[in-house]
């Protein structure tokens, strides 16, 4: 049964910063990329971040690039995504998603983890 475990959200101030972590069980890491959505109410879910099964691929919005960070750690079979610079459009439901490689569906989720951002 594969599982995804976000953690690492909360309430910030404009400007700083949150380390989410995503901890998978039940799937083999060396087979499966893995991303970052977000969804605020009312907006469908959007993509943030992505990191290929072996960390040589990383891809990022527009919006968030030079203040996002994705990277994984396969032995521990999480993968983290660094949120520096917080902005109040920040603020969102983030979410960790897995799919096999050298696919395009995300087939697992995780519950989401809440980041609001205060001004």
């Amino acid at each position: 049964q594969v599982q995804l475990v976000e953690s690492g959200g909360g309430l910030v101030q404009a400007g700083g910063s949150l380390r989410l972590s995503c901890a998978a069980s039940g799937l083999p890491s060396s087979i499966f990329d893995m991303g970052w959505f977000r969804q605020t109410p009312g907006k469908e879910r959007e993509f943030v971040a992505s990191i290929t099964w072996n960390g040589n691929s990383i891809v990022y919005t527009d919006s968030v690039k030079g203040r996002f960070t994705i990277s994984r750690d396969n032995a521990k079979n999480t993968v983290y995504l660094q949120i520096n610079s917080l902005k109040p459009e920040d603020t969102a439901v983030y979410y960790c998603a897995a799919k096999i490689q050298r696919t395009t569906t995300y087939n697992y989720w995780g519950q989401g983890t809440q980041v609001t951002v205060s001004s």
